[in-house]
């Protein structure tokens, strides 16, 4: 049994989109939401510019780490590199269904092999104390049953994952590209609640075209947490209110006049640190 709350409201992550820049810049909106990092590969952690990849602002935190890769030595060891740089999380990638992603054999097509994805799970776990969370779909093309599904997250579970971020999509691999495999599998919401229901033990956040708060109040009276993606970038002021109306927080007036005067400083900082 997880003894990990879920998070509430978390932002997606997202390639291109939630590098440390704009991390910080939603940080100066949300204090509460928790934030991720985009997908950084294992071989881009053990092999790369680890500061470049990995390193991040204090005022970002809570800040989960989302890793791409099908090895369990690589994740774990990918974790005990990033552990020294303080995440407050760990996620594996079992969602992204593009075809470079494919040719590495992790991300959506993972989902084929539960097995494998639940001993990452545990070598992720060996090596760290923080939550090891996974994102997924609700299944690929060739597994779309919900039974499937439930008998993907039943042995992750067993393998002692903290928390699933489920997608209410199929990953379509092959013939769909990552934009399409947004918007053309149907949603299914309905699955991700049973989900929750038939695993109450199991911290369970949902995610799929969730774009305003009553949305997110909607969800969150079946499941523990839910996650918003591309609405998190294109409108970013729809978590002014958040850390008020979910959290309990006090009311705290935030305009773009004052997010601007706070992001100056940084940038100047930012600039001179890469000289």
């Amino acid at each position: 049994m997880s003894t990990v709350p879920a998070h509430l409201i978390s932002v997606a992550p997202m390639m291109e989109y939630t590098d440390r820049n704009y991390r910080y810049f939603l940080r100066r909106i949300s204090r509460r939401v928790l934030l991720y990092t985009e997908m950084i590969t294992t071989g881009a952690i053990i092999h790369g510019d680890r500061d470049y990849l990995l390193g991040f602002d204090e005022a970002e935190h809570p800040l989960a780490l989302q890793i791409g890769g099908d090895d369990p030595a690589a994740c774990a060891e990918s974790v005990r590199i990033a552990t020294d740089y303080g995440y407050d999380e760990f996620n594996l990638n079992v969602g992204c269904p593009s075809e470079r992603v494919q040719v590495g054999s992790f991300g959506a097509c993972l989902m084929a092999d539960p097995d494998r994805v639940a001993r990452i799970v545990e070598a992720m776990k060996r090596a760290t104390t923080r939550p090891v969370t996974v994102k997924h779909r609700i299944g690929i093309n060739g597994r779309e049953e919900y039974e499937q599904l439930a008998e993907f997250v039943r042995i992750i579970r067993e393998a002692g994952v903290d928390r699933c971020i489920v997608h209410a999509r199929i990953a379509v691999l092959g013939g769909l590209s990552p934009k399409e495999n947004r918007t053309i599998p149907p949603l299914r919401y309905p699955d991700v609640y049973r989900l929750k229901r038939e695993f109450p033990d199991l911290p369970v956040e949902i995610n799929g075209q969730i774009t305003d708060l009553d949305q997110i109040r909607t969800h969150l009276h079946h499941t523990d947490g839910a996650m918003i993606g591309r609405a998190a970038y294109d409108n970013p002021w729809l978590f002014a209110a958040v850390d008020h109306q979910f959290y309990g927080d006090a009311p705290r007036t935030v305009t773009r006049a004052m997010v601007l005067d706070e992001m100056v400083p940084y940038i100047e900082r930012r600039v001179r640190e890469s000289g």
